[in-house]
């Protein structure tokens, strides 16, 4: 049998909540899915057969980065991005829009595209839909994500609507490129990003244009850049369900454990976030009781595990304290693996929740229990 292109399909609901699959040719992704981040075709100290060792289905590589270090044209010479990295599963590649936004100097933003300067050594660049599209392509991405143009929640919203606007004519520009795309978009998917802020009409405008447009899922875009929890979670109220109920709904860097939750039980699927990669590197574990600070010495001579599941059971916590506080890398490999199982094991708990019809007291149990900082974080039982 030939793998679809792409193909979703919903197993249960609760509620607004929903578990199933995406079948591509790469692979099946179950949902809710969490995709660690592998920002420069690295998931940070982690290999390959790691990562999907914790349970993950999808990863996630990013577009500004790769074309410029080192380049995706290059990638491409050296067999695309799953060949170059190693990573045979699916691969959703941001558009950059977000990076050349937050970490470029000079950005000059027009309707053809923006100019910038790399962060990395000034060097000069444009990326408009096309060449966005181009790039994705070119890393041999299995999931594409449209060009947008993010503006801080704090902006006006005359600012808001304009830059939403002309979101969806980059959107339409970033279909139109990528329909031309020949094998690749045979093989490949397409996903438009919803903005507009924490505007309920400017969001219902912004799902309008995109799914007059059409692609073949949508994210939640905009959210999760200093707003708070709560913000945030007012917008998902609404804007998952102005969206295609038939598709995906991929809500863009988020994040902490109980943000997943939440986003799960308003209609979210799919979930990315450099949170569990990077808290690691800097000595936090994500337990069923809440974060740990490994750091803290209170853990110096505890030879219980962080969770006696873990796959990083065998090291007690005075052992990756000592690592941590001596800076040796093993520590940072340690705590990313630890914290990249956990963030699968909610989902894998999300998942089973929905499909029982227990999703309300699972996430219940999940957020009283998480929230709660009394205990010593002993891990172990689920809710």
């Amino acid at each position: 049998m030939i793998a679809p292109r792409f193909a979703f399909s919903i197993h249960a609901t609760d509620g607004l909540a929903r578990t199933g699959e995406i079948a591509m040719g790469r692979g099946t992704i179950r949902t809710p899915a969490f995709m660690p981040v592998g920002t420069a075709g690295t998931v940070k100290a982690m290999r390959p057969a790691e990562v999907r060792a914790t349970g993950a289905d999808i990863i996630l590589g990013n577009t500004y980065h790769l074309m410029l270090r080192p380049g995706a044209e290059r990638v491409a010479k050296l067999g695309g991005l799953h060949a170059f990295s190693g990573w045979d599963r699916p691969i959703l590649t941001d558009s950059g829009g977000y990076q050349v936004m937050s970490l470029s100097a000079l950005t000059k933003r027009s309707e053809d595209g923006v100019s910038f300067k790399s962060h990395l050594d000034g060097s000069a660049h444009h990326l408009s839909p096309e060449r966005s599209i181009e790039i994705q392509r070119l890393l041999g991405s299995d999931i594409i994500m449209a060009f947008d143009e993010l503006v801080p929640t704090t902006t006006s919203r005359e600012v808001q609507a304009e830059a939403m606007a002309r979101s969806m004519r980059w959107a339409k520009r970033s279909r139109a490129a990528f329909d031309g795309g020949g094998d690749h978009a045979a093989r490949a998917a397409i996903f438009g990003i919803q903005q507009g802020a924490l505007d309920r009409d400017l969001r219902q405008a912004s799902a309008d244009a995109l799914l007059e447009i059409g692609f073949d899922g949508y994210a939640v875009g905009g959210l999760a850049v200093g707003e708070g929890q709560d913000a945030m979670f007012a917008c998902l109220d609404y804007a998952p369900q102005q969206l295609d109920p038939a598709k995906p709904r991929y809500l863009m860097g988020v994040g902490k454990p109980d943000d997943i939750v939440g986003a799960v039980e308003r209609g979210i699927d799919m979930f990315d976030c450099v949170l569990p990669t990077r808290s690691g590197r800097n000595g936090q574990a994500f337990t069923w009781d809440g974060p740990v600070n490994i750091r803290n010495a209170r853990w110096a001579e505890d030879l219980s595990p962080i969770d006696p599941e873990s796959p990083i059971a065998e090291w007690s916590r005075a052992y990756l304290h000592h690592l941590i506080k001596s800076g040796e890398m093993l520590g940072a490999m340690l705590l990313t693996q630890h914290n990249l199982w956990f963030y699968q094991q909610v989902m894998a708990g999300l998942r089973a929740a929905i499909t029982e019809q227990r999703l309300k007291s699972w996430a219940s149990d999940f957020r009283t229990r998480y929230a709660s900082r009394s205990s010593p974080a002993r891990g172990g039982s689920r809710p």
